[in-house]
């Protein structure tokens, strides 16, 4: 099986190619090609490009169709064209092999006609949305049946239980499942608070009517500032899953936890 730590060596492939002059074209290229691979681990598919890459998929990136906008599919058939001129390239020795799965990445994006998904997963990074999730509970008993119950729980993916972040853990050869929870929201906060310091968009006495103003947004911001009794709340919109949650600025993590941005 593929190792997933492919996936970072991937993400170096581009950084290596990332240069302050470049131009905003060969930004773009760069930045899409590194949001695809956290796509893949974000919305939980790591088994699923797995088997497509093993069983060989059709070999050319669909990018025509009704799915996703046209911009989209057309920037996804240019960075495939970039990347596929570097797998020939003399000065990529010895990285044919992260420069291929990217390719593999944008092709299984493509040809499981996921265009719509990646664009959405694309503006929540571009608007420094909260890590991205999957699904939500309001227990963990709740969330523990969902996965009992899951046929293929979605690896690497990020859910939230009870409005707190936990890792979707699963091995399939052994069927290993777990839901510990992590600290990814807690250093973006922080991250947050240190790069866009807070400015409430509204102010209300109680959490209840912030949570009334929020649910009756028609078209709810992914992420804006709110202060309730005085104290400022990140107002969060996962559209993908159509949940919206309030969280607290003194979940913020330590300064020395102030360095993940999204």
């Amino acid at each position: 099986m593929t190792n997933p730590l492919i996936l970072s060596d991937a993400q170096q492939v581009i950084g290596r190619r990332w240069s302050e002059d470049q131009s905003p074209e060969q930004a773009r290229i760069l930045s899409l090609a590194r949001d695809a691979l956290d796509f893949i681990s974000a919305s939980g598919q790591w088994y699923p490009f797995v088997d497509f890459r093993g069983s060989g998929g059709p070999r050319e990136a669909q990018v025509i169709g009704e799915d996703g906008s046209t911009e989209l599919r057309v920037l996804l058939s240019k960075t495939a064209s970039f990347f596929g001129t570097q797998l020939d390239d003399p000065e990529a020795a010895g990285e044919q092999v992260p420069i291929q799965l990217i390719l593999d990445v944008l092709r299984f994006i493509s040809s499981t006609r996921q265009h719509e998904a990646f664009g959405d997963f694309v503006e929540h990074v571009e608007a420094h949305a909260p890590p991205f999730v999957v699904a939500s509970f309001e227990t963990e008993h709740d969330a523990d049946a969902w996965l009992k119950n899951h046929p293929a729980p979605p690896l690497f993916a990020d859910i939230l239980i009870g409005g707190r972040y936990h890792d979707v853990v699963y091995d399939r050869e052994t069927d290993f499942r777990r839901l510990p929870w992590n600290r990814h929201f807690e250093r973006y906060l922080a991250w947050l608070k240190r790069d866009e310091p807070p400015v409430a968009a509204a102010s209300f006495a109680t959490r209840e009517e912030a949570e009334a103003w929020l649910s009756n947004q028609p078209n709810p911001a992914r992420r804006t500032w709110v202060m309730i009794a005085g104290e400022f709340y990140l107002a969060a919109y996962y559209p993908n899953i159509n949940h919206q949650a309030l969280y607290p600025l003194s979940m913020a993590g330590s300064d020395e936890e102030e360095t993940e941005g999204p």
